[in-house]
């Protein structure tokens, strides 16, 4: 019976904004999103200011989520256009779409330009501004009305000029009962300004007589120009997050050379399709991903895999967008385009990542959530205090003074950068060690592991293991034997059926197509070829068939002994011969078992394996466990009787076999080769295979959560010394913090969370350099 209510599908979108400054910025978009009907889950990053959305279409759309963000005071950047609808004529007639630049980019190289413009303006109103406020009668103009008109003027130009921008934020923010960091530096700056414009145009008003009141007019432009100085260099900062992104999308040439009408066409790589040819000569990056058709090369796809050593290509054979041609001129058929190739994947998954949060962000949320309604309490009570201690004119001066620090002083934004930043460093470093982070979920999840599950064939081996033992019975030759094998096995992905096709192919054999073929997980297959029953596979599973493996039983033995993997060719229920498979380790294995082991890592294998092959492989291994001779189901188990001892379990496998330890496990790491991993369902891929890469993740993410904290902690401790300074409370000990300091040290607080999340860019470098040596 059918479900009548079937679960609604869900679709994605990840939506780029422009305004956000901090935290609450991040948590008012969050709510405006969250209160659309048919919205199931918004998360939106302030370092990468996006949004993920996912959504019932059937309830809401695309442009109201874009409609709400808006409403909610922010700008929307539009969504590029998909590939398919962008005709190959019009890309033709406009070369500038060659290499185009995204909207964001292009977003965010005109907010820089702004931002610089009037940081240019305010400065050059500020410095006068500071050289007449604070030179305590050393520039006697300065203390005339006409010095303070000056003053007026140089403050009101800054203050309705660049920092118009904070103050439209702060109205904004508190029309929506969400201030933020805007509208503390905007009441900040205006309480300076407005003060200091009464004292200025109206001094009678709260003094008698020739005393003069303070006023704070360089307080106004300091505050507003450090802020716009600190919001520069927060921007150039945020632009350097995703450079590993825009290294990859570097690695594909703006134009491709197609083969149209008897001729070749330079065209746009946009422009190509599927089934299109393109010719690609030495030393040129391959466009899109295709199939060799013409021409035989060498390439370097070292982006991909990591090996420097150029892999030799010819017809017949996959080449990958992005890869370079080192050697001959080859013709590539062009068999997936845009989002669709490898790059691309990859690229997408970073970007992902990047605009995750981590659960270590909660305690951000819940920090930014009170952070500013108890900073403006805090600035009324400075307020009354000070002024109640002197109820009079210079009581109230010096009361706005210390109201003001307390004001521009409190910076949310650090709070709100501690963890996307680290995280969206760590996602772009992670791709270019070969390391594909899901989210910032799988980065904090990573970081606590201190128990691997790695299944033995393709992550701790090669992955390809070779035929290199055929022992017969009855009457056949190992070429007939090795024929019935190879036809039987030629529907399966497994790398002993690819190893015995290829042996047989070697040999020139013909592999006649079966019928009726069915693979069981992790033991073998059966099929019928030329009308008899065939099954290939583990001698035990071979027995539960019905075959007597007795007559095999001694050559078994043998074979797995010497580290070969035995399996069973049957024909009708009897077994014919015997096929030795081995697998040659990896030369990583070795090393990165070391450095697992320095990170305080136990080190399990788990392989559906015999005993005496899995020993004999991993003899010499520095391991803390190993299980052979396993069910998929068997791993699941182990993993789930790890995890209830208390350990935090990472599972590495191929995801097929290995695909319920992988659901089990803390933490499920897929291991590939960057062309099938990219739309991997696992929390982490690894594209160079093996596990060269395991340390490296696991390190990275460490590194990363140490950032994080790092991070906040600074942000938390800031916020907590410098309120209390800022509000005169160690006044009496001769410590104070004027307005103009304060709001150098906001400034810089943001910058400083993201220069110290920055430094993990440098991760691995140190090794990677010996590597190289």
């Amino acid at each position: 019976m059918t479900n009548p209510n079937p679960a609604p599908a869900m679709e994605h979108a990840t939506i780029d904004i422009t305004g956000m400054t901090c935290a609450a910025c991040v948590r008012r978009v969050e709510r405006a999103l969250q209160k659309l009907d048919g919205v199931v889950e918004a998360s939106v990053n302030l370092a990468t200011q996006q949004a993920q959305t996912g959504f019932d279409p059937a309830r809401v759309t695309r442009p109201a989520l874009e409609a709400a963000i808006v409403q909610a005071g922010y700008g929307v950047l539009a969504p590029p256009p998909p590939a398919a609808s962008v005709t190959a004529d019009a890309l033709t007639l406009d070369p500038a779409l060659a290499a185009p630049v995204s909207a964001r980019e292009r977003a965010d190289r005109d907010e820089r330009r702004r931002q610089l413009r009037g940081l240019r303006i305010a400065a050059s109103a500020t410095v006068p501004l500071l050289v007449l406020g604070m030179s305590h009668g050393a520039i006697p103009f300065a203390s005339t009305p006409a010095g303070r008109h000056v003053q007026l003027v140089l403050a009101s130009l800054v203050l309705f000029g660049p920092g118009l921008r904070l103050l439209r934020g702060g109205v904004v923010a508190l029309r929506h009962h969400n201030p933020d960091m805007n509208t503390l530096v905007s009441l900040g700056a205006l309480a300076a300004w407005s003060w200091s414009t009464v004292a200025t145009l109206a001094p009678h008003w709260f003094v008698h007589g020739d005393h003069e009141l303070h006023v704070y007019f360089e307080a106004t432009g300091a505050i507003l120009s450090f802020v716009l100085l600190g919001k520069f260099l927060e921007s150039r900062a945020r632009w350097r997050l995703g450079d590993a992104v825009r290294h990859l999308h570097a690695m594909v040439p703006a134009l491709a050379h197609r083969l149209a009408g008897g001729g070749e066409q330079d065209v746009p790589v946009a422009a190509l399709r599927v089934g299109d040819l393109v010719r690609v000569r030495p030393g040129e990056r391959v466009p899109v991903d295709g199939v060799v058709r013409e021409g035989a090369s060498a390439f370097d796809e070292s982006l991909l895999t990591g090996e420097s050593v150029p892999v030799d290509k010819a017809i017949g054979d996959r080449v990958v967008g992005g890869s370079m041609n080192t050697t001959g001129a080859v013709l590539v058929q062009v068999d997936r385009t845009g989002a669709d190739t490898a790059l691309a994947r990859i690229a997408a998954a970073v970007e992902e990542a990047q605009g995750s949060r981590a659960p270590i962000a909660r305690f951000a949320d819940r920090a930014s959530a009170v952070f500013v309604p108890i900073v403006l309490t805090l600035a009324a009570i400075t307020l009354l205090a000070w002024w109640l201690s002197q109820p009079d004119g210079e009581g109230l001066a010096v009361a706005i003074e210390f109201t003001v620090a307390v004001l521009v002083i409190a910076c949310p934004c650090a709070l709100g950068l501690a963890t996307p930043a680290a995280v969206a460093v760590a996602a772009g470093r992670g791709a270019e060690l070969g390391v594909l982070f899901r989210n910032g979920a799988a980065v904090e999840q990573a970081s606590r592991i201190d128990t691997v599950f790695v299944d033995k064939t393709g992550t701790l081996t090669t992955g390809r293991p070779e035929v290199t033992a055929i022992e017969v019975l009855a009457d056949l030759d190992a070429g007939a034997a090795l024929r019935l094998a190879a036809a039987a096995e030629l529907g399966s992905e497994h790398p002993f059926a690819r190893a015995i096709v290829a042996e047989a192919r070697a040999r020139a054999l013909p592999i006649e197509g079966a019928v009726g073929f069915v693979a069981t997980p992790a033991m073998g297959v059966t099929a019928h070829v030329d009308g008899a029953r065939v099954a290939v596979g583990k001698p035990e599973w071979l027995a539960t068939l019905g075959v007597d493996i007795g007559a095999v039983a001694a050559i078994v033995a043998r074979l797995a002994q010497g580290g070969i993997t035995p399996l069973v060719v049957a024909r009708q229920q009897a077994p014919v011969a015997v096929i030795g498979l081995a697998d040659t380790l990896r030369a990583e294995a070795r090393p990165a078992l070391t450095t697992l082991h320095e990170l305080g890592v136990r080190v399990v294998v788990l392989t559906g394996d015999r005993r005496g092959v899995a020993e004999a492989v991993t003899a010499g291994l520095a391991l803390d466990g190993l299980h052979a001779e396993l069910l998929p189901a068997d791993k699941a188990r182990l993993v789930r009787s790890a995890q209830q001892r208390g350990e935090r379990v990472a599972m590495v496998g191929d995801g097929v076999n290995d695909a319920p330890a992988l659901a089990a496990a803390d933490l499920g790491m897929a291991v590939g080769t960057g062309t099938d991993v990219a739309a991997a369902a696992a929390d982490v891929a690894l594209l160079r295979g093996g596990l060269d890469g395991l340390p490296r993740a696991l390190g990275l993410a460490r590194a990363t959560m140490r950032t994080i904290r790092q991070n906040l902690v600074w942000a938390s401790v800031y916020n907590l010394l410098g309120i209390p300074f800022a509000a005169g409370v160690f006044h009496s000990f001769g410590l104070r913090l004027s307005p103009v300091l304060a709001s150098a040290a906001m400034s810089l607080s943001s910058v400083s969370v993201l220069l110290n999340s920055l430094r993990l860019r440098r991760y691995g470098r140190r090794r990677e350099r010996g590597r190289q040596a």
